[in-house]
């Protein structure tokens, strides 16, 4: 009997939204260089407002392990993501015409207020182990899409103004970091019961969803 890791049991169960995410027409018109500007700049300041508190949902994951190797890689995001992801945001916020203040006075979307306040309520309320499940989804499904886009469109990597996007994703470094998370997630859920794999399955699929409401927030310019 060959048994499932969690991260495996995860996906699993969310195989077919997930296959849903590259045919969603933001991502379709990233991957073929038609998305409209303007909603790619509504998309990037929320984004980054999102990210502010996906980065809060790390710190709390630090605070609340029970192991020092638990602590630092969690603190270790908040660092990653702070100074790494948000840079592929600035530069981008550069070309557009967005400033850090603009960014950080825009009001949050009603779509990107209700994820975060769940990543945020899992953190606060439930173990590392539920705060790696809340995490993993956005972490793993960007480098999915990145990687799928690429396959079947190997020109959006050099796209002129998509493909740092697009290369940012896909690249063996996010990746990497990603190994991490999926290794944290797996070693935090050992010995789970049942049940308690079934809320970690709950939370990870809340999130996807969550995820594939962002796309739609995001083409849609819903405030």
């Amino acid at each position: 009997m060959i048994t499932m890791t969690t991260t495996e049991r995860l996906l699993e169960a969310t195989e077919e939204l997930w296959a849903e995410y590259n045919a969603h027409p933001f991502v379709k018109g990233i991957a073929d260089g038609s998305l409209d500007k303007e909603k790619f700049k509504y998309y990037m300041i929320q984004d980054y407002r999102y990210l502010i508190d996906y980065t809060k949902v790390f710190a709390v994951g630090a605070a609340k392990a029970d192991d020092l190797e638990a602590m630092r890689l969690f603190a270790g995001y908040t660092h990653a993501i702070l100074n790494g992801e948000m840079s592929i945001h600035k530069a981008y916020m550069k070309r557009l015409d967005i400033t850090e203040e603009e960014a950080e006075h825009t009001p949050s979307a009603l779509d990107n207020i209700s994820y975060t306040s769940y990543m945020l309520r899992i953190a606060y309320e439930e173990g590392p182990a539920e705060v790696a499940a809340a995490i993993l989804s956005c972490a793993l499904s960007y480098e999915v899409i990145a990687k799928k886009i690429v396959e079947e469109n190997p020109g959006a990597l050099t796209h002129p103004f998509y493909g740092e996007w697009v290369s940012g994703y896909a690249a063996e470094e996010y990746h990497d970091q990603n190994v991490v998370l999926i290794d944290l997630m797996n070693r935090l859920s050992e010995g789970y019961s049942e049940k308690k794999l079934a809320h970690l399955t709950e939370i990870f699929t809340v999130c996807s969803r969550y995820e594939m409401a962002f796309w739609d927030m995001a083409w849609e310019m819903r405030r």
